[in-house]
């Protein structure tokens, strides 16, 4: 079909997700820890830079927030190899798109694109050598709105219709935003760009403290998370002078 890159490949004998057999019985790396949650403007899309194999830690400066176009990115919990590469398909297929239709590709199109390449990922998810458990988030300008889903390694999407988890250090996450969101002293929804990251500061904090896979603030290394937020006007990245004003003024003198 015109402007599907990814039947493209496969018509051009490209196959994705296959098990490998060495894969078995190995401790592959692993990308840790993500959240999403909606603020006053848009959306927050958070992740940590641990990532790990068994209880080893692999590598500390690791991006899970991963851009895909101007309005989207897609937060990972899994194995890097197999969710950069669904990450690089995503973003020459939405660009294929864009050049070949003369039109962005909607959004319900583009949810539609990472489920297939989950479906399409479902062998090597099953044979534990591609799991990936990804949160996508981005502006649907048709709903004038920025959303957020989450999916199973099948492929399954579920919209986050305030926030979505996934990895390692969710359950901790979880709990935490079902209280402030329920009981704090300001909902998510109304809290400004400032108050989004502190929030998503703390919440990484609290996940590392009760989960070795999470990686948390490393001051000494200058490592902080990854904060992005996504609006109507496109992606912002949180820099990390900003994040470390924030974490040493707002966060780490409350811990």
């Amino acid at each position: 079909m015109q402007g599907d890159f990814f039947q493209l490949l496969k018509e051009q004998g490209y196959q994705f997700g296959q098990p490998s057999a060495v894969g078995s019985g190995v401790d592959l790396p692993s990308a840790t820890t993500i959240l999403a949650f909606k603020y006053r403007d848009g959306v927050l899309v958070a992740g940590d830079r641990r990532a790990t194999a068994g209880n080893m830690v692999m590598y500390d400066r690791t991006d899970k927030v991963l851009e895909i176009d101007r309005h989207s990115v897609m937060a990972i919990a899994g194995v890097p190899a197999t969710a950069y590469e669904m990450v690089r398909i995503l973003e020459h297929s939405f660009k294929y798109y864009r050049r070949t239709q003369l039109q962005e590709l909607s959004f319900e199109g583009k949810l539609r694109a990472v489920s297939k390449l989950l479906k399409e990922n479902v062998a090597a998810a099953l044979a534990g050598t591609g799991a990936v458990v990804p949160v996508f988030a981005g502006y649907d300008f048709e709903q004038g709105a920025a959303k957020i889903f989450f999916y199973d390694i099948l492929g399954a999407e579920f919209e986050g219709v305030e926030y979505a988890v996934s990895g390692s250090g969710s359950p901790t996450i979880r709990g935490i935003l079902h209280y402030v969101n329920t009981w704090g002293e300001r909902p998510l929804a109304v809290m400004t760009e400032e108050e989004a990251t502190i929030q998503a500061l703390r919440l990484l904090t609290s996940a590392a403290e009760f989960d070795s896979a999470t990686g948390g603030v490393n001051r000494e290394a200058s490592l902080y998370p990854v904060i992005k937020f996504i609006t109507q006007d496109g992606l912002k990245t949180v820099p990390d002078s900003t994040l470390k004003q924030l974490f040493e003024t707002k966060v780490s003198r409350h811990v």
